[in-house]
């Protein structure tokens, strides 16, 4: 029996591989700091969604999904500052786009979550 995924649980996993690639490459470059803390921040997007999903309550649910949603801002800050600085030749337009996306989906799924549990 196969278990099918939704669409955030995918585009977060596939982000995750997409930015462990580019973490590779800026490890490559010699840029130790900031990549780190985007490897960190992308990758737990993903593992915080598994996690919601599994949640043992709705609130639970919401708990987790709030916490990706909170990576999921931390990994754009983490792109903007790489974007901006001098550490990378690379182009990071694209990761920016992915991570956005993934912030409006999550930040619509926790708001509909609020407004059916009565929060806020």
């Amino acid at each position: 029996m196969s278990v099918k995924k939704n669409l955030i649980q995918e585009k977060s996993f596939q982000f995750s591989l997409t930015i462990i690639s580019f973490y590779q490459q800026l490890q490559d470059e010699r840029e130790y700091v900031i990549s780190k803390q985007l490897l960190r921040s992308a990758t737990s997007v993903g593992a915080n969604i598994e996690e919601a999903i599994a949640g043992q309550s709705k609130k639970d649910f919401l708990s987790k999904l709030s916490i990706s949603l909170k990576e999921a801002r931390e990994t754009r800050y983490w792109l903007s500052l790489l974007s901006k600085s001098d550490l990378t030749e690379i182009d990071v337009t694209e990761y920016q786009k992915e991570a956005l996306e993934i912030v409006n989906i999550l930040s619509s799924i926790v708001k509909t979550t609020r407004s059916n549990l009565g929060l806020f």
